[in-house]
C-alpha cells in the first residue's frame, strides 16, 4: 500500500489549545505523524510518496468559500492587529447570538469559524493544511487509478471541520473533500466509515442532507464525551440524506467486545448502500494509553480492524484522523493497514 505524506505538516507546531481548565501544549503534534511514518517504513508498509499540488476547487463543494479564505487569512491578520503567539478564539455566537454577521476584527473572526479553541494557529499552519489536503486527494487518486487502497497520512487532521467552521484540530476535512473528489470523478455513491473516538461532527454536518455520500460514525457517547452537541444515535440524515446518516456511540470504557460489534453494524450499512468506494477516517484514539480518550482497545486489535474492512471489497482510501498516545500511534495507525493488506 502505497502512503502519501508531506513534510510540510511540520509547520503547524508550538501551539497551544484550551484544554478544559488550561492552556496547554497541543496534543495534535508533529511527532504524531512522524511516528506513523516511522513505523510504516520499518514494516515494509509500501512507498512513500510526497503529495502532488491540488487546488481548493473541489474543497470549495465542500467548504464555504469564505471559510476558506480566512483559513489562509487568519495568521496575517492576527499578526496585523498586534497579536503574537498562538491565535485562537475566547468568544463564540452560540444560541440567541447573530451568527449571520461576520466581525470585522480578528478576534471575532476566529470565534464566528470556530466551535472550540483546539483548532489554533501559528505561521506554518495554513500551508500544514494544504498539505495535509493534497495527501487526500492525492492518495485518492492512487485509488481512482486503481490501486486497491491507499493511506494518506494527513496533519492536520480533518473529521471535525463543518462547511464553515474549525474545531478539533482540524480545519479541512480531508475525508469530506476526497469523498467530493470521488464523485466529481464518476462515482455514484461514496461511504465515509470514521472510526475515531471522537464523533466526526464535521462529517456528518457536510453531508447531512445528501444521499450521494453516507456517513457512518463509532465513537463515543456525545452524552459525556467531546464534541458533546453531535453524534446522537437519532441523527439519521434530513431531506435528501434522510437515511443516509448513521451514529453507533458507545459507552466509556467500551473494550473490543463491544466496539467490534458496532464494527459489524457498521460494516451491514455500508454494504447494503453498495458505495463505489470507501473512505476509511482512521482514528486511533480509541487505544486504552490515548490521553484525551476512555475506550480501551489494545494494540492487537488495530490489525483485527485492517482486515474486517479488507471484507468489504471495496476500493479504499484511509485518511488520517486522531490519536495522541504518540508512541503506540505508529504500532497501532499501521496495525490497522498491515491488517488491510493481509486480507
Amino acid at each position: 500500500m502505497k502512503t502519501v505524506f508531506s513534510p510540510r505538516h511540520a509547520g503547524h507546531s508550538g501551539n497551544v489549545e484550551l484544554d478544559t481548565n488550561e492552556i496547554v501544549p497541543a496534543y495534535e503534534k508533529p511527532s504524531r505523524a512522524e511516528f506513523i511514518r516511522a513505523r510504516i517504513e520499518a514494516v515494509g508498509l509500501g512507498p512513500i510518496v510526497e503529495p502532488q499540488a491540488h487546488g481548493l476547487e473541489t474543497a470549495r463543494k465542500v467548504h464555504d468559500p469564505a471559510y476558506l479564505e480566512f483559513l489562509e487569512s487568519v495568521y496575517p491578520e492576527w499578526l496585523a492587529a498586534g497579536r503574537s503567539g498562538t491565535a485562537m478564539p475566547y468568544v463564540w455566537p452560540t444560541r440567541a447570538l447573530r451568527a449571520d454577521v461576520v466581525p470585522t476584527s480578528i478576534e471575532g473572526k476566529i470565534g464566528f469559524y470556530a466551535f472550540d479553541a483546539g483548532a489554533t494557529f501559528v505561521a506554518g499552519t495554513w500551508d500544514a493544511v494544504r498539505s495535509s489536503h493534497d495527501s487526500a486527494l492525492s492518495a485518492a487518486s492512487l485509488v481512482e487509478s486503481g490501486e486497491p487502497a491507499a493511506f494518506a497520512l494527513c496533519r492536520p487532521p480533518g473529521h471535525h471541520a463543518g462547511s464553515n467552521f474549525a474545531g478539533g484540530y482540524c480545519f479541512i476535512n480531508n475525508a469530506a473533500v476526497a469523498a467530493q473528489w470521488f464523485l466529481d470523478q464518476g462515482a455514484k455513491r461514496v461511504s465515509i466509515l470514521d472510526v475515531d473516538y471522537h464523533h466526526g461532527n464535521g462529517t456528518q454536518e457536510i453531508f447531512y442532507r445528501r444521499s450521494d455520500v453516507q456517513v457512518v460514525n463509532l465513537h463515543a457517547d456525545p452524552l459525556f464525551e467531546y464534541p458533546h452537541f453531535l453524534g446522537h444515535a437519532d441523527e439519521g440524515g434530513e431531506g435528501a440524506g434522510e437515511g443516509f446518516n448513521h451514529n453507533l456511540p458507545m459507552a466509556r470504557g467500551t473494550d473490543w467486545s463491544g466496539w467490534s460489534k458496532a464494527l459489524e453494524r457498521g460494516f451491514k450499512l455500508v454494504s447494503d448502500y453498495t458505495p463505489d468506494v470507501l473512505i476509511v477516517s482512521l482514528g486511533v484514539d480509541t487505544f486504552e494509553r490515548d490521553p484525551i480518550s476512555q475506550f480501551k482497545l489494545v494494540s492487537d486489535d488495530y490489525p483485527k480492524i485492517g482486515r474486517e474492512i479488507a471484507r468489504l471489497r471495496l476500493p479504499t482510501l484511509f485518511v488520517m484522523e486522531g490519536g495522541y498516545a504518540v508512541e503506540e500511534i505508529g504500532i497501532n495507525a499501521v496495525g490497522v493497514l498491515t491488517g488491510f493488506e493481509d486480507r
